[in-house]
């Protein structure tokens, strides 16, 4: 039997329709309107291989409208994925491989986790981005090389345009020129509290103009050949592109183009009508076989032919000595990245007192010059992060293996791209002051579900930058850092510390955040990069007996060191803890915690921010030492007595707390 598009097209759409009835929530709206885009895409245009999802230069697709996931892996079982029909069956269920939002499985050609709108498009630029590197890497070994040149495609609806990431993550794709980037926007008017133009007048024709991107429209969103046609064209583009397909929300229902289409169940009986309009079988989940692999063996078929001939080049490029291409293809394949680099080669002057922030930068010009697969950039602050790569330029569009990346100040667009960049094998890095990660925490959360590694380097940590104000001073965002799950946050007391911390991030595929002080730091007496990967670890051991504990991170750990030389004196004597990842240290075996912080002793925690989550390791409420309130502008000393965080204030209170017993 001859297979037309619309019977593929409304197999496809029912199949979403009974997994959203059968799970008793998800969005049919999306599925009956857009489901034609995703089909041209598939079967048309999109260079992916069911029975080779890992192949590295498959185009990569990512539904930044993460609420269609329904649509998503009915597309993806028909294109022959390994989403079977019972995983269909399980849509939204504990443990199913169809949650209710895309959640990153590369085997079952889903490319990032996808939910919050926008941050598919930010990372779908990422890619690109990423693409872009590998790809100019190629061609300057062989001009003609084809090994790496895939396109990035993103599906968005008005949510992801109205989300401010989006904007800034677009006007980044234009100023850099990714014209390997391709987005599909579902224009259905409609959102979720009603008609597009209440909340949103803009012309997003004259947006995009406004932004050089290529723009087209494709008037008829259920015209597959005109959607095809359009996704070809945009391919011819220097520029990033946008194509706008106008579709009908909950198209064929009572509920067509309407808000309620958004997430309102259809009724049995309805959907009853739409299987008989569409002449397909009545019962849930049933469908012609016919019908799948016709899906499956034309993409097969197009796609196949291009894999050949790709093929070829892959064979002579591994087998060649050349480490750039080995590189590109261990990373892209396996995600396989060596570093050499081992914190006890770097032995620093004990004299050495220079701001955190600087001894970061050494740290990682220690790494750059080891592998040019280590890159990332600031959000315009790197004059002030300190987090340039000497020796490599700014990334621009002439200059594409530029190791340096402008990102403008777009903080949350920043981490966004990073996590594209980062699930294509790059191992990356973002800076900003520490009081703007709230900017970022959208983005460091999807970060984090992926366990995707990124590393984010925040400076300025603490209200003794001073004249800036409460608005520059971070406070809380310690805490929220530490709060994320898969997060791992370090606070590091000096460059042997800093050091140490890299050599964690190297050595692991996973977040990192790495917060730095301005000021400036002395190499404290036995800190040690090696014991940083532990969490925390003693710095002063009590000379002759331990009447009490103080655990401290960054800066304080060294006035922390001159609190109990003051004290002891006085005839107390401490233990000093450096604490530079609570994280790892609750990684810890307890009878290596018990070792450390043993109970019966006071332990007293010091740290130049809130003490909410300190009170795990503190005897008790009383025990924390901190800031719980905003800054103040004004001078560093005064602006730190202000807060009680001048030594003086700091040396009374560990003092009296010990008195106290």
């Amino acid at each position: 039997m001859a297979i037309k598009n619309d019977l593929a097209i409304n197999t496809i759409k029912m199949l979403g329709i009974d997994m959203i009835a059968k799970a008793g929530s998800g969005h049919p709206g999306i599925v009956l309107g857009a489901t034609p885009i995703l089909y041209a895409l598939y079967l048309n245009e999109l260079n992916v291989l069911a029975n080779k999802p890992d192949w590295m230069n498959r185009d990569r697709f990512v539904l930044s409208a993460g609420h269609g996931s329904a649509m998503l892996y009915s597309m993806l079982h028909m294109a022959g994925f390994d989403i079977t029909l019972d995983d269909l069956k399980r849509f939204r269920d504990v443990d199913s491989y169809a949650p209710g939002h895309p959640e990153y499985n590369k085997a079952l050609g889903i490319e990032t986790t996808t939910g919050p709108l926008g941050q598919g498009i930010a990372t779908a630029v990422g890619m690109a981005l990423a693409e872009r590197y590998f790809e100019s890497i190629c061609k300057n070994i062989n001009k003609k090389s084809h090994l790496v040149d895939y396109y990035t495609y993103v599906l968005c609806g008005d949510g992801d345009l109205q989300e401010g990431i989006s904007y800034e993550a677009l006007s980044f794709a234009a100023t850099q020129k990714l014209n390997k980037l391709i987005i599909i926007y579902d224009s259905n008017k409609v959102q979720l509290d009603g008609e597009v133009q209440s909340s949103c007048t803009e012309d997003v024709e004259g947006r995009f103009e406004a932004l050089d991107f290529d723009v087209h429209v494709v008037k008829n969103g259920n015209n597959v050949s005109d959607i095809s046609s359009a996704i070809k064209d945009a391919r011819k583009s220097d520029m990033p592109s946008i194509i706008i397909v106008n579709t009908k929300i909950g198209k064929d229902t009572s509920y067509e183009g309407t808000n309620t289409a958004h997430a309102k169940m259809i009724s049995n009986e309805e959907i009853l009508n739409l299987k008989q309009k569409y002449k397909l079988p009545l019962d849930s989940f049933n469908y012609n076989e016919e019908v799948k692999n016709y899906v499956t063996d034309s993409i097969l078929k197009r796609v196949n032919k291009k894999y050949e001939n790709w093929l070829k080049e892959y064979n002579e490029a591994k087998e060649s000595r050349n480490k750039d291409l080995v590189g590109i293809i261990n990373l892209l394949e396996k995600n396989e990245l060596f570093i050499d680099f081992d914190s006890a080669n770097y032995q620093i002057n004990e004299k050495y007192c220079e701001e955190g922030r600087i001894s970061n930068q050494k740290a990682m010009n220690f790494i750059a010059p080891k592998t040019r697969f280590f890159l990332g950039g600031s959000a315009d602050l790197s004059s002030s992060t300190k987090t340039i790569i000497e020796k490599s330029g700014m990334m621009s569009h002439d200059n594409p293996t530029g190791r340096n990346i402008a990102f403008g100040v777009r903080e949350h667009a920043m981490a966004g791209i990073l996590n594209g960049m980062a699930l294509s094998g790059l191992k990356v890095y973002g800076s900003t002051f520490l009081s703007f990660a709230d900017y970022l925490k959208p983005a460091m959360r999807l970060s984090s579900m992926m366990k995707l590694p990124v590393t984010y380097v925040f400076t300025h940590d603490s209200v003794s930058i001073g004249g800036d104000g409460p608005t520059h001073q971070p406070i809380e965002q310690l805490t929220m850092l530490r709060s994320i799950p898969n997060m791992t946050v370090f606070r590091p007391a000096d460059i042997n510390e800093i050091i140490g911390a890299w050599e964690y991030s190297i050595k692991n595929n996973e977040p990192i955040s790495i917060v730095l002080s301005k000021e400036k730091m002395s190499i404290q007496k036995h800190t040690n990069g090696k014991y940083v990967k532990y969490g925390a670890y003693i710095v002063r051991k009590e000379k002759e007996h331990l009447d009490g504990i103080i655990i401290a991170t960054g800066s304080e750990v060294g006035t922390a060191l001159k609190i109990a030389e003051e004290l002891f004196t006085q005839g107390l004597d401490l233990r000093i803890v450096s604490m530079p990842s609570m994280e790892l240290f609750l990684k810890q075996n307890p009878v290596y915690e018990e070792k450390l912080l043993p109970k019966e002793v006071k332990r007293i925690t010091l740290e130049a921010g809130s003490t909410m989550l300190w009170n795990r390791f503190a005897s008790d409420h009383t025990c924390t030492i901190g800031i719980d309130t905003f800054g103040v502008s004004g001078k560093k000393d005064d602006a730190l007595k202000f807060v009680g965080f001048d030594y003086n204030s700091l040396l009374i209170k560990v003092k009296n707390m010990f008195e106290s017993n």
